[in-house]
């Protein structure tokens, strides 16, 4: 009886393909009112490298169950702070050479794919409530604005979804063609 080859294409476990680290890319959360964005935001940064995530205003923090549970408990992976006041977190991270790049539609957005960004650049993405966005406070103190082209009728999606959209093509550039920064 001839044997049967195994398949071409198997599932591995999630240690299979862990990359070193994390990159020089923060989120700063402002105002992001439901538990479960915010986990979804700390599970986003485990799973894309971001080196820390700010919690500003009232952006529900850790304890908390809802974001647990979107989170998959992510919350006690990634580094994390909070703080009521986001310029003053902002004024501290451009301080420190971070370069401030809020993701909204705006009349000085581009779009997602012509941001330039360097090899090992420092930057950090901010997010905006879900309902209003990015507040013009924070738009002001942005050293640049990005935003996700959209096709369909409407001009925006879930928080969450549009984070993970923006770091994954903003890390890719970051970490160069080495992967790493």
């Amino acid at each position: 009886m001839p044997s049967t080859p195994p398949p071409a294409n198997v599932q591995l476990d999630h240690a299979s393909h862990r990359a070193a680290g994390t990159l020089p890319l923060r989120l700063l959360a402002h105002d992001v009112d439901l538990a479960l964005n915010v986990g979804a935001l700390f599970r986003i940064a485990d799973a894309l490298g971001v080196e820390h995530l700010h919690l500003t205003g009232t952006s529900p923090r850790p304890p908390d169950p809802k974001i647990r549970r979107s989170a998959r408990s992510a919350e006690r992976h990634v580094a994390w702070s909070h703080a009521a006041d986001p310029l003053a977190v902002v004024a501290q991270l451009k301080a420190q050479g971070w370069r401030i790049v809020a993701l909204e539609l705006s009349t000085a957005s581009v779009e997602l794919d012509a941001f330039d960004v360097a090899p090992g650049e420092r930057v950090c993405l901010v997010l905006g409530t879900e309902n209003a966005g990015v507040s013009q406070a924070l738009l002001d103190a942005a050293q640049a604005t990005v935003h996700i082209p959209m096709r369909g009728h409407n001009s925006s999606m879930n928080v969450a979804n549009a984070c993970a959209i923006a770091v994954y093509e903003i890390g890719r550039r970051v970490a160069g063609p080495q992967g790493g920064a």
